[in-house]
């Protein structure tokens, strides 16, 4: 950006470019984050999750709009979108969180995936609050609600749940079925869950419905059929994949964060930023977590804290900024809450985790 080498308004149109770069980063990382997952765990953590996910993250938009409502001079439409858009955990920041060395020595295993299953499904389940502001910007109020509920939660939602149980266990059905006739070689697994990536990823968006969350249960159907050998090819494939698409939607980031906008915001963004990114998540986890059988307060603590933003957040906005004329702002707003959230979360992951392993050790 600085040299002027790469400018992604020379390519086109640059809210479309972002979009689909991350619909795809988006796609995979939570195929990697729902193959990583034990067989039985959201059977197993269904209580907890359920929490995190019906519970938690619709507060989580409520408080993060509120903060934006109070401080900015945005409609509360606008600031409940807002507050949508950065609810999502990423998969992607996550992942790195979750899987470093300092993570798999002082973080309990149990910990970690719920860390994962949370971002792999909340980024597709943020669907519902991101559009429902939308729906009322756009519609009248009785006309917003019909279609949020049959188009966005029947359809959408549902309809996205039920393509990707179809597609993924089909997917792990038919690999069982060759590799049992030895029809198929090791080395050509690595390219079937990309394949079944994109296979899901494009099918769900010509039939309409939402893409991220059928990726991520088609992987999480996927996964039980294959064995323990497969499993570990996948991970293997899915990292080296994650990083390849990762890498590049980052640099993306990089070269169209707006400077100047953040600068005309001065104090009242950066007040913005440091409210949601302490209060979103973690006041309101310390408040629900008895209700989880498998969560103490120092996992409450360290998962409430650890909710990063990234490529989940940008997606929604490039999403709707075009829907309302408060759209620059928004994403003025999300892309400097996102960008704090990679800093801030990626510096404290490893010294709270040892700190966490101390703790509990």
């Amino acid at each position: 950006m600085g040299l002027d080498l790469l400018s992604p308004a020379r390519w086109g149109n640059p809210e479309l470019i972002m979009e689909e770069a991350f619909r795809i980063t988006l796609a995979i990382a939570v195929m990697g984050i729902s193959l990583r997952l034990p067989r039985a765990f959201i059977r197993r953590e269904w209580r907890t999750l359920a929490i995190l996910l019906g519970v938690l993250m619709p507060l989580t938009a409520l408080v993060s709009g509120a903060i934006a409502f109070g401080v900015l001079e945005l409609s509360l439409l606008a600031a409940l979108l807002f507050g949508a858009t950065v609810t999502p955990t990423d998969p992607v920041v996550a992942s790195s969180i979750v899987n470093g060395s300092a993570a798999k020595k002082n973080l309990s295993p149990n910990v970690r995936y719920l860390i994962s299953a949370e971002a792999g499904s909340n980024d597709g389940l943020a669907y519902l609050l991101v559009m429902l502001p939308v729906l009322f910007m756009t519609r009248s109020g009785d006309s917003a609600v019909g279609v949020w509920l049959l188009d966005i939660f029947l359809w959408k939602i549902l309809g996205a749940i039920v393509l990707g149980v179809i597609i993924g266990a089909v997917a792990g059905r038919l690999l069982h079925h060759a590799e049992d006739r030895h029809s198929i070689e090791k080395s050509s697994f690595l390219a079937y869950t990309l394949a079944l990536t994109l296979l899901v990823l494009g099918g769900a968006m010509l039939i309409g419905v939402e893409e991220i969350l059928a990726v991520f249960v088609a992987g999480v159907a996927f996964d039980q059929f294959v064995g323990a050998q497969e499993r570990a090819a996948e991970k293997n494939v899915q990292e080296a994949v994650n990083s390849f698409f990762t890498l590049p939607a980052f640099t993306l980031f990089g070269l169209v964060i707006p400077w100047d906008e953040w600068l005309r915001l001065g104090w009242t963004g950066l007040l913005v930023v440091v409210a949601v990114l302490l209060f979103r998540r973690l006041p309101v986890l310390l408040l629900l977590y008895r209700l989880s059988p498998s969560l103490g307060w120092r996992d409450a603590w360290l998962i409430g804290w650890f909710g990063p933003l990234g490529i989940g957040a940008l997606f929604y906005t490039t999403l709707v900024v075009g829907y309302i004329d408060e759209g620059a702002l928004i994403w003025t707003l999300t892309s400097m809450v996102v960008f704090a959230s990679v800093l801030v979360h990626g510096l404290t992951a490893s010294p709270l985790a040892r700190r966490y392993g101390r703790a509990v050790a």
